[in-house]
């Protein structure tokens, strides 16, 4: 079940990056990306 959390994340992840059109938004999205990652793995 985590597997498939972390996987729907970074699909997630990559979709929004591809989505990010300057330097700033790009940053943004991987700190939320991080911060999924670390809830998802402290659970």
């Amino acid at each position: 079940m985590q597997r498939l959390i972390l996987t729907a994340i970074a699909a997630f992840a990559l979709v929004s990056l591809s989505a990010c059109n300057t330097m700033q938004g790009i940053g943004k999205d991987v700190k939320k990306a991080g911060e999924k990652l670390e809830e998802a793995a402290k659970k």
